[in-house]
């Protein structure tokens, strides 16, 4: 059975086990259920069936060449904070980046590092990078 793509949004537990993988790399079940346990209850066969759907989504990859199945995530981490970040902005904000930041911003206070590395971010984008539109100032 091939894995379906969808385009739906993972859940809060599927993030976790995403999280895991892209910090440790490709890894079995027992790995990450190992991790989940030591800051919450959980059983093995939750897991286990929860990275069965995530494959089932075309969010994880199994390797199946072995007695222990390695999973790793099917998309790297960068592109799924970019989808995720875009649909928080779509749904919670109007489409407005300005207000998806100014929420970010609002939420705790940002280290100077921090401010200086967005200020250089958004400076990179205004010169083209990460294909910028070159509508400078454009916030929607």
């Amino acid at each position: 059975m091939r894995p379906r793509k969808t385009h739906s949004r993972p859940t809060d537990a599927e993030i976790e086990i995403l999280n895991i993988l892209w910090r440790t790399g490709p890894t079995t079940v027992r790995h990450v259920h190992e991790e989940i346990s030591e800051t919450k209850q959980s059983q093995y066969t939750t897991t286990l069936k929860l990275m069965q759907i995530m494959v089932a989504k075309g969010q994880l990859q199994r390797d199946e060449s072995s007695r222990s199945h390695v999973y790793v995530p099917a998309v790297a981490r960068e592109h799924s904070q970019r989808q995720m970040a875009t649909d928080l902005m779509e749904r919670a904000f109007a489409g407005s980046l300005r207000s998806l930041v100014m929420g970010a911003l609002g939420g705790r206070r940002a280290t100077k590092k921090e401010l200086a590395e967005l200020r250089a971010l958004i400076e990179e984008h205004e010169g083209g990078a990460h294909g910028g539109t070159g509508q400078k100032g454009r916030t929607r």
